[in-house]
């Protein structure tokens, strides 16, 4: 009888510290790390804005179009229509951990190839990264877009005939999300950066329209509308229509595998 009491003593002893230190583990900070690599990704997805007062005293717009694995982000004042710089390339997140792999940038061509690590804190449709106290503004979030992805060109018909061009190191990017547009022409391998343009679009009934709001070669060009047709076929997007010179076009455009 003495025997069994001390064994239920020692039962009842050892539950309660495993109770006890269950309950400390989920205090701990590797715990609540845990609850911090959840994926987040798919609300990073989107545009994002925010600005800032340059030292002529004039607001500058940031623009960051994040998409599944690539982004791009552009710096631009709408009042004087003038572009002041972009930067984009792949990116990862883990937890509120952001990592971006640049593949162009305005401002330092060395930067290319290199990874850079961010903190943010994501609350709704607002973040902040850590060491920076702008506030960023989700733009939207993937919607309406016919057309929400990074796409790469890949062929241009000459003379009736469709002319391919391989995913390889000088690339022209063009990336959506539900309601803003960029693209960028640029090498990986040399750093070049040969152009960009961007602002808001619209696809409606076949009908591809987009609404310049910065472009790097030619700041007359901000504030022109240019509408084409456009088709999905087999994954791919076709764009017929006119140039901003006037020639007939018909690219095709493929997403990033």
């Amino acid at each position: 009888m003495k025997y069994y009491l001390l064994m239920l003593l020692m039962i009842t002893v050892f539950s309660s510290c495993e109770k006890k230190k269950t309950d400390d583990q989920a205090e701990t900070p590797e715990a609540e790390q845990v609850a911090g690599d959840v994926d987040q990704s798919s609300l990073l997805t989107g545009a994002w804005t925010t600005s800032y007062t340059n030292e002529k005293g004039e607001e500058v717009e940031i623009m960051t179009i994040v998409e599944d694995g690539y982004l791009a982000e552009t710096f631009y004042s709408l009042e004087r229509r003038e572009f002041v710089r972009t930067f984009g390339g792949t990116w990862l997140s883990k937890g509120n951990v952001f990592s971006i792999t640049t593949e162009f940038d305005t401002n330092d061509s060395t930067s290319v190839g290199q990874t850079r690590v961010l903190t943010f804190d994501l609350k709704g449709d607002t973040i902040l990264f850590e060491g920076d106290d702008k506030v960023w503004t989700k733009v939207d979030s993937n919607e309406p877009g016919a057309l929400v992805g990074a796409w790469f060109f890949s062929g241009r018909e000459r003379d009736g005939e469709m002319t391919r061009r391989e995913f390889g190191a000088r690339r022209t990017l063009k990336i959506l999300s539900g309601t803003r547009f960029q693209w960028v022409a640029y090498n990986v391998e040399t750093a070049k950066f040969s152009g960009t343009g961007g602002g808001t679009y619209t696809t409606v009934d076949g009908k591809y329209t987009e609404n310049i709001e910065f472009f790097s070669k030619d700041s007359s060009r901000v504030g022109a509308s240019l509408t084409f047709d456009y088709e999905l076929k087999d994954g791919e997007w076709h764009h017929k229509g006119l140039s901003s010179k006037g020639d007939p076009i018909h690219e095709i455009w493929a997403k990033r595998k």
